[in-house]
């Protein structure tokens, strides 16, 4: 199998665990090892390795075929229908003359499907997340593993050999009189660099109910791709809700559920400046927003003092090297930014984003990383 055949049907296996069904790596890894035995060509037979591979138990049938119907796009398909429980497909029930028919129309078929795979694909990039049914959302949590999140960087005092810049005497003269004195090749160095902080900060509030588990994902992508623990997830709402542990785990609806468990105030009330502050007394002011790339996810309802998240946020662009805020609406057509706490916010903020599609998020990562 191809590369990108693998990243599909890897994807697929993510969709399953998000919905539910508890896919392992080695769960995982069996079913690619079974598709590349019967072909990934045949949608019947890839039906059927995933069922005997992927379900732990006859409850997971029913959650299978509806993802796999949405991740595959056959709904319509002979082939899926034909290899459901309740008609079995066997090798031994195809003829000859079925064989023949399928390799005739074998070739544009497969196109055919690959270009409907894209085109739904990228329109679902592009779809509102709090439009979306449980199958597409379903769909969606695999699209997270393409996102390839960067840590900005920042200059650092230690310099590094490079093969231009200043000139590095120490180990030009350590070259030469490795040479006993004769001229040697010169040696450069320059400044390096090593990853600024990020911290993002996720309002879980009611209002932001139809996007909390999407921009949980998202920051879980953030939290797996620092190497060096660079990343730090809070929760906003009536509280402030420090959930990187959680975010920690390699699975991604495991970290959910556990920050779920953490979260005291999901789906509450919205309280940025009180909540903001107290990040700031406990975590920014000591350190960790120091220089740091601060992402807000928010819609900026507040009921609390709007005087207040104006005064917090000050102090925050004070001390973060950028200050970006996430509002879902901000991308939707007609919006205007009249709410209160994006009245009160907007003036310390260096960018204003949207954040209510794949699309939005991955133009996110971009700014973060260029920062």
């Amino acid at each position: 199998m191809t590369h990108a055949a693998d990243e599909m049907l890897l994807g697929f296996t993510r969709a399953l665990r998000a919905a539910g069904l508890a896919v392992t790596p080695d769960r995982a890894q069996t079913y690619l090892r079974a598709l590349s035995l019967v072909g990934v060509d045949d949608r019947a037979a890839t039906y059927a390795a995933g069922r005997a591979t992927l379900c732990s138990g006859p409850s997971d049938l029913d959650v299978y075929a509806q993802v796999f119907e949405s991740w595959f796009l056959t709904g319509q398909s002979d082939a899926v229908a034909r290899a459901r429980p309740e008609q079995s497909l066997t090798q031994a029930d195809l003829t000859e003359d079925s064989a023949a028919g399928d390799a005739l129309e074998h070739d544009s078929a497969d196109d055919e499907t690959l270009r409907a795979m894209a085109s739904e694909v990228e329109v679902l990039r592009h779809r509102d997340i709090a439009e979306l049914d449980m199958a597409e959302k379903a769909r969606l949590a695999g699209l997270f593993a393409t996102l390839r999140p960067r840590a900005p960087r920042r200059s650092a005092h230690r310099r590094t050999a490079w093969h231009r810049g200043d000139l590095d005497t120490h180990r030009t003269l350590r070259r030469t009189l490795a040479r006993m004195g004769e001229p040697g090749e010169i040696a450069w160095h320059r400044r390096g660099t090593r990853p600024r902080r990020v911290v993002l900060l996720v309002d879980v509030s009611g209002s932001m109910s139809a996007y909390a588990d999407a921009l949980l994902r998202l920051a879980h992508a953030f939290v797996v791709s620092s190497a060096q623990g660079r990343v730090d997830v809070f929760t906003l709402g009536t509280r402030l809700t420090h959930v990187t542990l959680a975010m920690r785990q390699r699975d991604a609806s495991r970290a959910i559920i556990a920050a779920g468990q953490t979260v005291p105030d999901w789906s509450g009330g919205t309280r940025l400046g009180e909540t903001l502050k107290i990040f700031l007394d406990r975590w920014g002011q000591r350190g960790m927003a120091r220089g740091s790339v601060v992402v807000m996810f928010s819609d900026g309802w507040e009921r609390g003092d709007a005087d207040l998240l104006a005064e917090q946020m000050r102090r925050l662009h004070r001390l973060a090297h950028s200050v970006v805020w996430v509002n879902p609406h901000r991308g939707k057509a007609g919006y205007q930014p009249v709410q209160q706490g994006i009245v009160a916010a907007l003036p310390f903020v260096d960018e204003f984003l949207a954040g209510h599609s794949m699309r939005t998020f991955a133009d996110l990562v971009e700014v973060v990383a260029d920062a």
